[in-house]
């Protein structure tokens, strides 16, 4: 068989199939097509040598702010692939039912590599939110437009996957959980899962996780005081559990303040990871403390998690929670998505959201990515320079 695309002598990590270990990847027509050693190249193969570097299926942010010029919170999709070697941005809320179409025709449509969203319930989704103006979204219930939301959400379900809500203090004010008991009702009609934000009470963490079903996503999940999912004692709380049990999904979203090592070293050892791990990148933290995926994913593996176990976490699991089995997974059929990675030593320096600094001796690297079966990576780089099967050192 002629493949496009050979990607030579990588470890290769795929949790979803239970792969670690050297192996080439090939692609063709923007599908992987095979994934074994020694492929062979055709005189029109384009071969990259990533011999001493990791291969992942391309990284999924689950929770990333996207819609660069059309809110103040949006990052470029293209530019976040090219350094932290995410080839899927899930955006979660930052279009509502009133603004969705401008996403998507400006932003969505014409991104080179993959962007999914959360529909916010609210009418302009997260419109109020920069370094000057802070307007809680959920608080103003005028807003609020189940109807059309229900309405472009079937209309869009190519790339819609989910409802957005945001409860708390900062982003519902006096409206308590009242927004979201309206998001469920319109997740309900969509027949979607939900994806709900947590913040400052009220609502109390037990609140907002007892209401939400089966698939739902419960983002920001290893919160700091307040509104943290641990009881005083440093035990996870019951309401949490049970809502594990009848399958909500615990989600990291980060953020610029989200995440806090003292959570997350607690529910841990408490025997209880996260279900997803997702940078909640955007403008206000791109800078930090979040940076970006794959320094959310170094966090993890600083914290004791194994390194395949943080890479499943930002691949087959995200995938499993949209519900796109094409995703995350290196397997022949697949999406031609690719992430190339690399795990150094050395000392790092990690902070979380509170201030609180996490002293790390590794970190990972995105060197490169493939995208719809083609070589994408950081401008300007010379590394792992193209070879077809006719030039001196390529691979026979």
């Amino acid at each position: 068989m002629s493949y496009d695309l050979i990607l030579k002598g990588g470890r290769v990590i795929d949790p979803a199939q239970s792969i670690d270990g050297v192996r080439d990847v090939a692609f063709t027509a923007g599908k992987v097509t095979a994934v074994a050693k020694d492929l062979k190249a055709g005189p029109a193969t384009e071969v990259r040598d990533v011999a001493g570097f990791i291969v992942t299926p391309g990284l999924i942010d689950l929770h990333t702010h996207v819609y660069w010029g059309g809110t103040s919170l949006g990052i470029d999709a293209e530019e976040f692939c090219r350094t932290s070697g995410v080839t899927t941005s899930v955006d979660t809320g930052s279009a509502g039912p009133g603004n969705f179409i401008g996403f998507r025709r400006h932003v969505i449509d014409r991104s080179a590599v993959r962007i999914l969203a959360y529909l916010h319930v609210s009418h302009a989704g997260i419109f109020g939110f920069s370094k000057r103006v802070m307007v809680g979204e959920s608080e103003e219930f005028r807003l609020m437009n189940p109807i059309e939301a229900v309405e472009v959400a079937d209309a869009h379900r190519d790339v819609i996957v989910g409802i957005k809500v945001r409860v708390g203090k900062h982003s519902a004010g006096s409206q308590g959980w009242n927004a979201l008991q309206l998001a469920l009702q319109v997740a309900d009609e969509a027949g979607m899962p939900l994806m709900c934000h947590i913040d400052h009470p009220p609502p109390t963490y037990e609140d907002v996780v007892g209401k939400l079903r089966h698939g739902d996503i419960l983002t920001h999940c290893y919160r700091p005081f307040p509104n943290a999912p641990l009881t005083a004692q440093g035990k996870v709380r019951p309401a949490v559990l049970d809502a594990r049990k009848r399958g909500v999904l615990f989600d990291i979203g980060h953020g610029m303040g989200s995440f806090a090592f003292k959570t997350a070293r607690a529910m841990l050892a408490n025997g209880f990871p996260p279900d997803t791990i997702s940078s909640d990148v955007h403008a206000l933290c791109i800078d930090g403390p979040a940076f970006d995926q794959v320094t959310t994913m170094s966090k993890f593996l600083c914290l004791g998690m194994s390194l395949a176990d943080v890479i499943a976490k930002s691949t087959f699991a995200a995938a499993a929670a949209l519900n796109r089995p094409e995703l995350g997974s290196l397997k022949p059929g697949s999406a031609g998505d690719a992430t190339i990675l690399s795990v150094k030593d050395g000392k790092f320096d990690y902070v979380d959201v509170v201030g609180e600094h996490l002293p790390g001796t590794k970190k990972i690297f995105a060197e490169g990515t493939v995208v719809a079966g083609q070589w994408w990576h950081p401008k300007r780089s010379t590394k792992f320079a193209r070879q077809s099967a006719k030039q001196p050192g390529a691979v026979k």
